[in-house]
Formats: C-alpha cells, sequence, structure tokens
C-alpha cells in the first residue's frame, strides 16, 4: 500500500478533537495495531489495542476493545499502523540489559504513556519506526507523550506543548522561597547557600567557596551551572535537597 499525503490529513480527526478537550478522565484506546512493546515478556502483537488514562498506561493486548463502550473510552482506529515506544531503549535494542525490570521506555502497563504510531510499511523494526519521525514526520499518525498528542495526522496537534526558549535563563528572583537559605547535608560536610537572587555559595569540608554559580528551579528540580563551566542537578523531596549523593535540611 502507497501512504499519501491524503490519507493521512483524514486520520482519526474526531478522536484527535476528543483526545485534546479529555481532561484525562476518559480512557483512550488505540486499536487494531500491531504493537512493538518491547517488553522482553510481551514482545510484538498484532491486531492489538493499547489502552492508557492520562499519562499511565494501563493496558496491552487483544481484546480491550470489547470494554470500550463500557468505559467511555475515546477509540482510535490503527488497521494497518504500528505502535512503539517513542522512547528508544538503545541498551536494550543492543541486548545490554540482563533483567526485565531494567527494561526503560517499554509499551508496559505502568509505564508512561509515550508512543509513537506510523504505517506499517515504515516500521519494520523500532529503529525504522524512529527515523520515519525525524526524516519523514508528515507520515507520522500520532506521535503521544505522557498521553498528549505531539504530532497527529502529519502536523502538530493543538495545544501541544512547546520546548523551552534555547539559551540560559534570566536569574530568577527568589526572594520569599521557603528554599532560599543554607541546606546542610547529614555529616555536616557540606553547606549550600541558596541566595534569593538565584547564586549558591557551597562550602565543603570547611573550605568555602568550594563551588560557585547560579541555579534554577522548576518544581521539585533545580539545576546548578556552576562558574566553572559545568551543570549538576538536584531534587528536592519534602524537606530535604538531594544534591550528587548528598541528603541536606535547611540550617
Amino acid at each position: 500500500m502507497t501512504t499519501t499525503d491524503t490519507d493521512t490529513a483524514s486520520w482519526n480527526p474526531k478522536a484527535l478533537d476528543e483526545i485534546v478537550s479529555n481532561d484525562g478522565g476518559r480512557p483512550v484506546l488505540f486499536t487494531n495495531a500491531r504493537i512493538v512493546t518491547m517488553d522482553p515478556l510481551i514482545g510484538t502483537m498484532t491486531g492489538a489495542d493499547l489502552l492508557f488514562v492520562g499519562s499511565l498506561l494501563v493496558g496491552v493486548g487483544p481484546g480491550i476493545i470489547t470494554a470500550a463502550g463500557d468505559d467511555n473510552a475515546i477509540v482510535v482506529d490503527c488497521t494497518g499502523m504500528t505502535i512503539v515506544p517513542a522512547v528508544v531503549d538503545t541498551v536494550a535494542l543492543a541486548g545490554g540489559r540482563g533483567r526485565r525490570s531494567e527494561y526503560v521506555a517499554t509499551l508496559t502497563p505502568g509505564n508512561t504513556t509515550d508512543f509513537l504510531v506510523v504505517p506499517d510499511e515504515l516500521a519494520a523494526d523500532v529503529p525504522s519506526a524512529v527515523a520515519t519521525l525525524l526524516s519523514r514526520p508528515e507520515q507520522v499518525r500520532a506521535l503521544v507523550a505522557a498521553g498528549r498528542p505531539v504530532l497527529w495526522a502529519g502536523t502538530d496537534a493543538p495545544g501541544r506543548a512547546t520546548a523551552p526558549e534555547t539559551g540560559i535563563p534570566a536569574a530568577p528572583d527568589l526572594t520569599g522561597s521557603p528554599r532560599v537559605g543554607v541546606w546542610i547535608d547529614r555529616k555536616d560536610f557540606l553547606h549550600q547557600e541558596l541566595i534569593a537572587d538565584g547564586r549558591y555559595d557551597e562550602t565543603r569540608g570547611g573550605r568555602p567557596h568550594a563551588y560557585q554559580g547560579r541555579y534554577w528551579i522548576d518544581g521539585d528540580r533545580i539545576d546548578y551551572l556552576d562558574d566553572l563551566g559545568f551543570w549538576a542537578y538536584g531534587e528536592f523531596q519534602g524537606d530535604e535537597l538531594h544534591h550528587a549523593g548528598y541528603v541536606m535540611k535547611l540550617g
């Protein structure tokens, strides 16, 4: 079968509208597809369904379509299509993981809903499908990230996320932030001061100004750009700051 632009443009427009307007409560079912799960237990299935709710993949395999009406699911017909993980675990592809639990980015129930839908003839395997996304994006039927369409029928999906602007952002004003202050690790070795003007200053083992630079907080993530030029990161977990193996609390 030859894939045409007309075929692409007419691919499930009603389902797209429903998914975009969905608040995450309705399940979404991609049905009658060839699904390359990259899960060593599940493998590849034909005539199968992929079911997700919000960002969580909850089911994969044949026969899920039978419950679609009961669950008020949004149904996307994927006849002639192949679904593959949108994030490729190249280590798994090369056979470099010894246990199934180590596999990442597989279409396994319980994982994040990140997948790619392309015509069968353009998806002999996962690398071929990903190559289609990179070289022939107009032929991509769907690219879904965390349950939300990014590409649909070869074009940008409505309301899709936009990439951050390139370049180093301006220093934030963190006056009044509860995360500003001196964070001290459990052994009193590392003192990391987060200053309201967006700079940090570390004392290590009593050595002042061991590292200094800028930082940015996005949710519970903190990114550091040291004055020496390297980047690092940490994560706030409750009242703790985890960074480079250290667990710190505000002093």
